[in-house]
């Protein structure tokens, strides 16, 4: 039996890494997904659809996810450009805040004992001022805290809808497209949608819609990789479902495809 091993001292070829399924990125030695790359396989899934199907609007949603990808990634640098400069001005407003107030403490104390000694009864509107106070200064600064996050929240989840609404017209392209009018029994009625495509067209066509909503679903992951938030991650979780759910409609249409 002839079996082969590899050198101890083996190192993969050059390019390797720019061909693999999972690409490495050169700041990071972690596998993670790169926007390039994704907008890379729009591009040339847009080729194949027009080289297999030409004529189709199918190629149109892929060219424009391929357009998409850099907008996506060109709003995660200005959001992160724009969470940095609001961070820091809120975190300035936030200390100034505090300041104030701690400074507003410390000059009403030093008017109240400058006054001579008080009655029990006249400290209480001196500790209900104060704790106003505190409340107010306490909410000024949770709200300048959360800012940051939460502009960034309206930006990535304002990008996932697009992506949502991409998903949408992918599945609106192959719903009317029915397996079973490529079968030679097939008897159309009245109101039954033309059909211009034979079992192995419709085969290509589903297998196109299969990989443009999966490749959706990776660019909604990387809004998952640009942030913690939970509302950005239930988002793209949602998202990444209903990309799942698309598809497995979409391969059971497939399975239901005459041999060709």
């Amino acid at each position: 039996m002839l079996t082969t091993s590899l050198p101890s001292a083996y190192t993969p070829p050059s390019g390797w890494l720019t061909t693999s399924v999972w690409p490495v990125s050169d700041a990071q030695e972690t596998p993670k997904l790169e926007s390039h790359y994704i907008a890379h396989a729009a591009a040339k899934l847009e080729a194949r659809i027009r080289a297999r199907l030409p004529g189709r609007r199918l190629a149109a949603v892929a060219g424009r996810l391929a357009e998409m990808v850099p907008e996506v990634q060109q709003g995660f640098d200005s959001s992160y450009a724009r969470f940095k400069l609001t961070r820091r001005w809120s975190r300035v407003a936030s200390v100034l805040i505090v300041l104030g107030t701690l400074l507003a403490l410390v000059l009403a104390l030093r008017d109240a004992f400058r006054g001579g000694e008080l009655e029990s009864f006249d400290w209480v509107p001196l500790v209900e001022s104060a704790i106003n106070d505190v409340v107010f200064a306490a909410i000024a600064v949770f709200f300048l805290w959360a800012l940051p996050e939460r502009r960034e929240r309206r930006t990535l989840v304002g990008l996932l809808h697009r992506l949502r609404s991409l998903a949408h017209v992918v599945d609106m392209h192959q719903l009317d497209k029915d397996p079973e009018q490529a079968r030679s029994d097939y008897v159309p009625t009245a109101q039954s949608p033309p059909n211009r495509m034979n079992a192995e067209e419709l085969h290509h066509y589903f297998d196109y819609c299969s990989e443009l909503v999966s490749l959706i679903a990776k660019t909604a992951a990387l809004c998952a990789e640009h942030s913690s938030d939970a509302v950005v991650l239930d988002t793209v979780s949602n998202l990444e479902t209903l990309a799942a759910q698309m598809s497995q409609k979409i391969w059971q249409k497939i399975s239901l495809l005459p041999e060709h």
